[in-house]
């Protein structure tokens, strides 16, 4: 782009680690940051000790004016930003705002979505577009209005999906291409040369809410390609889970990082745990066999199968539950 003179007066809004670098890639190109909004610090880990946002550790090592209201509507919080006097407020991975904090700057607030909307609204649209099997994914940055993930669209970038990648290996490169595109959306509403672009609204939309406990949990029932997708949707965080149960009832939780299918018929029964207790651990499912290769047992870390059964030997007969 050839309008990258002309630098921003702006205020950041955003806490994790994806917000931190689109914050230090508006920095790196010179944009005046007024002011950096961000969550308060809250207990965090099994010691709860007081944690930081990845934005506002960033935001205090560039020596910014850091801002933590915990009330978006607050008359003071409200005042401190008019008293900035920004032209723009960027927004990344932060809560909803209040009309009458996005309507503040002159220029307009906008924000990075991790998707190509209007496909993916919601708060989860990384993990939703590799649960759905999405072989091309993108960010997309939009002008704030009141509702969420449905302003005038600014500019879009796509990004294919790897066949193997997981949630956290797309996460960290949208997190890099959102740098560039961040910088290009600012320099285009500076040198005025936005080119506007409606949310065309469809039934047919995908939607990316909020995961919760109960979406984890792994639902064997379903084809073989939606369980794997399922599991690289939620891996490393918050990750798949399921029981093994033995035939004689005890019962173990387990996480499952990574997966891969082996197609073909099976003989053995349905859901059925099979190992040789030294190098594959696999469920038996109806198209074929999805072999785990990377689990985590309760209260130990995360292992590569052939790590897990150096120290690990199943004994009898053990199967998937299906009933979580």
């Amino acid at each position: 782009m050839t309008h990258l003179n002309k630098k921003a007066r702006l205020v950041f809004f955003g806490t994790p680690e994806f917000a931190a670098s689109q914050l230090n890639a508006i920095a790196k190109a010179g944009h005046q940051v007024l002011a950096v909004v961000t969550a308060p610090d809250k207990p965090a880990g099994r010691g709860k000790k007081i944690q930081q946002s990845a934005v506002k550790s960033l935001a205090l090592s560039l020596g910014f004016k850091v801002l933590q209201p915990t009330n978006l509507k607050a008359p003071d919080f409200i005042q401190s930003l008019e008293l900035l006097a920004a032209e723009i407020f960027v927004v990344v991975a932060f809560r909803m705002l209040p009309k009458l904090v996005w309507e503040l700057p002159p220029l307009g607030a906008f924000n990075l979505h991790a998707s190509l909307l209007p496909d993916y609204r919601g708060a989860a649209p990384i993990n939703h577009a590799l649960m759905n099997g999405e072989t091309v994914t993108g960010l997309t940055t939009f002008f704030i209005n009141e509702k969420i993930d449905e302003g005038m669209i600014i500019l879009q970038q796509k990004l294919k999906i790897g066949t193997t990648e997981n949630a956290g290996s797309l996460h960290d490169r949208m997190m890099l291409a959102g740098n560039s595109l961040i910088n290009d959306t600012i320099s285009l509403i500076m040198a005025n040369e936005v080119e506007l672009q409606i949310q065309e609204q469809s039934s047919d939309d995908k939607v990316a809410p909020k995961i919760f406990k109960e979406d984890c949990a792994i639902r064997w029932e379903n084809p073989i390609y939606k369980v794997y997708n399922q599991i690289r949707g939620l891996s490393p965080y918050p990750t798949a889970y399921t029981d093994f149960v033995s035939e004689d009832g005890r019962e173990l939780r387990i996480k499952v990082f990574e997966a891969a299918i082996e197609e073909g018929g099976t003989q053995e029964n349905l859901f059925s745990l099979l190992t040789d207790n030294k190098t594959y651990l696999k469920v038996a499912l109806s198209e074929g066999y999805l072999h785990l290769l990377k689990i985590q047992f309760p209260g130990k870390k995360p292992l590569k199968i052939v790590e897990l059964l150096n120290g690990f030997k199943f004994e009898g007969k053990w199967q998937v539950n299906t009933n979580l």
